[in-house]
């Protein structure tokens, strides 16, 4: 007979939770330390503000296949195979860049950056949801979002006090170096050793019957999505290259998602923690409103106490519509889809990636005021449709049966 199954034969699912988290820590800065690296590239290499903008938002190319693929492949082959792949691929992107910083390297590493993040977070986040259900969910969007924040931060600091040719290299390496340790030690701690529960979701939360599909998760989550990156990459691309001045340097995209995402981590802690409902979807969309509106401000007329106001309160929209659409796929979608699911939720997220772009090439026709007023106006119409599916939600819930 077999002998006794010890404690180490199957892994604690908190230890495997944590391992998940790490990686997708180390996801999130590998991708965004770029937005650190926009000042320096433009000094150094001469690259222009419209390439690096490009470069910015080529990223969202390669997330596409990353997301969609990344997600459908670990519902069919598993999790850990598709994750550690992801985090690999990323490290080699931004190897790409360390190595080749002309426009088409540049190109070249943050598309394959986009492909390797866009595996890792779609079926991380699935992972992460897995073993903790819907505080899984909402752990993985808070970890995503401190390693968005963390690494331009610290990229800047970095770009800001080393000298030489260093300046452009020490970041990238360091990037590199953590992106490889963390898959070093996920592929380590996560081996299969035995089967872990599918998932661990509160049956009083999960709903049953029709309700409980693709189409209805996505119904609730995608106009959540738009109001992600839309969101932030305001803050740290359009308007942290607007102010400029005295005040620019390496290190302030590096404020700016600190400031962003920052409140972004804080408000997914104080909802997660606070069990906030699906309305507070509603408020972040209204919020997104609000931080259109002081950034057209701002563009228009720079200065650094409204661009505090104006990040923060983006940063407060992305982490309120980022944590919505989040847990709305973890509650409306079944398991065995979850990971594609999540994929396409994430796609419509990084369109907002494509932002900078747009606002760049819009400028000259018509400034920022109007399409700043028209994104404003879309995010409160997706306020009012999510009030809309909050209240005809609760209509719908059976009443209690009165006392006897």
């Amino acid at each position: 007979m077999p002998g006794p199954v010890t404690s180490r034969s199957v892994p604690v699912t908190g230890e495997r939770l944590g391992v998940v988290l790490v990686v997708l820590l180390f996801a999130g800065w590998a991708t965004n330390h770029f937005a650190a690296m926009i000042p320096v590239l433009r000094d150094r290499e001469g690259l222009s503000a419209s390439v690096l903008a490009g470069a910015f938002g080529i990223y969202a190319v390669g997330l596409l296949p990353g997301l969609l693929g990344g997600g459908a492949l670990s519902d069919r082959l598993g999790r850990r195979p598709v994750v550690l792949t992801g985090s690999i691929v990323a490290a080699a992107g931004n190897t790409v860049m360390l190595c080749w910083h002309p426009a088409a390297g540049i190109y070249l590493g943050r598309l394959v950056v986009g492909v390797g993040v866009g595996l890792a977070i779609s079926a991380g986040t699935a992972w992460a949801t897995d073993l903790a259900g819907r505080r899984g969910t909402t752990l993985a969007g808070t970890t995503l979002t401190a390693g968005f924040a963390c690494g331009p931060l610290a990229s800047g600091l970095v770009a800001q006090f080393v000298a030489g040719a260093a300046v452009v290299a020490a970041p990238f390496l360091l990037t590199i170096a953590l992106s490889v340790v963390a898959t070093a030690v996920a592929a380590r701690l996560t081996r299969p050793v035995a089967s872990v529960p599918a998932a661990s979701e509160p049956a009083a939360v999960v709903p049953v019957g029709p309700e409980r599909s693709v189409g209805a998760a996505l119904a609730r989550s995608v106009p959540m999505a738009l109001w992600v990156f839309s969101t932030v990459t305001v803050a740290i691309v359009v308007l942290a290259g607007r102010l400029g001045g005295g005040l620019g340097g390496p290190w302030l995209p590096g404020v700016a998602s600190a400031l962003a995402l920052g409140t972004g981590v804080g408000v997914q802690v104080l909802a997660r923690r606070g069990s906030w409902g699906p309305g507070s979807g509603a408020v972040g969309a209204v919020l997104a409103a609000a931080g259109f509106a002081l950034a057209a401000v701002v563009d228009a007329a720079p200065g650094p106490v409204l661009f505090v106001v104006a990040s923060t309160v983006l940063g407060a929209a992305y982490g309120l519509c980022l944590r919505a659409g989040l847990v709305d796929v973890e509650r409306f979608t079944p398991p065995a889809h979850r990971g594609a699911t999540l994929g396409v939720y994430y796609v419509c997220t990084y369109l907002g990636f494509g932002l900078p772009v747009l606002l760049e090439l819009l400028r000259p026709l018509t400034g920022t005021a109007l399409p700043f007023t028209a994104l404003a106006l879309l995010a409160l119409g997706a306020a009012v449709l999510r009030g809309r599916q909050v209240r005809h939600a609760l209509s719908r819930r059976p009443h209690p049966l009165p006392r006897r």
